[in-house]
């Protein structure tokens, strides 16, 4: 979806709770017969929103906080306030159950469910790392009084969303897929997950594959940061320069994945 129009468009419906077309031409500049032709034939308009018998416009993923209608494409989505509270076997459970819902094929001949534990541990560990910088950083040496660190960045961590396998497979022409996402007040962590300590440049390009689209789905206010995360690797943060392109991609091993976040958040200043 290259069109600046259809962007356009797709992001008013998405930003509202109905609208109707000549609304819509009046809040993008639009020419409304270009609306009326992009409503019936652009990929993102036609699969991922529809019009109510009231001739309102909906997206069937909203662009507002919290992203409503995101969970229903994903194995598992939430809070991380709600994440953390789950064990891993409930947690485990609702992805399943979730993945099932989506149509993901929960086949674990090559060790599917060891990576979906996998990539739950990396992300428990990086808030466990976020969690420990806060009662640091909060913490009045004379009074042991932890405050709320989000004040300095803004940022209130546990409100956050977490996405795991992200599945969005709308006819032939939408196809967008992320192991992980994590979506903060303005940025969205696009995470690849490999169970393996070598960077492999096909994985980096499989990386950003999805990215030109999830800021379509996330709408301009929004920055997609998509990364490959190596979690049998240690010790590794570094930024990769994608084959056949000037373009670099964040490489990061699990125990690493707190400095991606810090790098574009700045939780230590």
């Amino acid at each position: 979806m290259h069109d600046t129009q259809e962007i356009r468009i797709y992001s008013s419906i998405c930003s509202h709770d109905g609208i109707k077309a000549r609304e819509i031409a009046k809040e993008t500049g639009v020419e409304k017969s270009d609306i009326n032709r992009l409503l019936y034939s652009a990929p993102f308009i036609r699969e991922l929103c529809y019009r109510d018998d009231d001739y309102l416009w909906h997206g069937l993923i909203r662009q507002n906080r919290p992203h409503v209608g995101l969970a229903d494409f994903c194995g598992y989505y939430g809070r991380v306030e709600d994440f953390l509270s789950l064990t891993e076997e409930e947690w485990l459970e609702e992805l399943e159950n979730g993945c099932r819902n989506i149509g993901r094929n929960l086949n674990d001949t090559r060790g599917l469910i060891h990576s979906f534990r996998d990539s739950r541990e990396v992300m428990i560990v990086l808030f466990s790392d976020l969690e420990m910088m806060e009662r640091n950083a909060g913490a009045d040496t004379d009074t042991g009084i932890c405050e709320d660190t989000s004040k300095d960045t803004g940022e209130d961590w546990k409100q956050w969303e977490i996405c795991f396998e992200l599945r969005i497979k709308r006819a032939r022409h939408i196809r967008i897929y992320a192991d992980v996402l994590v979506i903060t007040q303005n940025k969205v962590f696009s995470l690849e997950f490999k169970m393996k300590d070598v960077i492999d440049p096909d994985e980096e390009l499989q990386a950003v594959k999805y990215a030109r689209y999830l800021e379509v789905i996330f709408g301009e206010e929004y920055e997609v940061i998509p990364a490959l995360v190596l979690t049998r690797a240690s010790d590794l943060y570094s930024w990769e320069q994608l084959p056949g392109s000037t373009a670099e991609v964040p490489v990061c091993s699990g125990d690493m994945l707190f400095n991606l976040f810090d790098e574009f958040i700045g939780f230590l200043g």
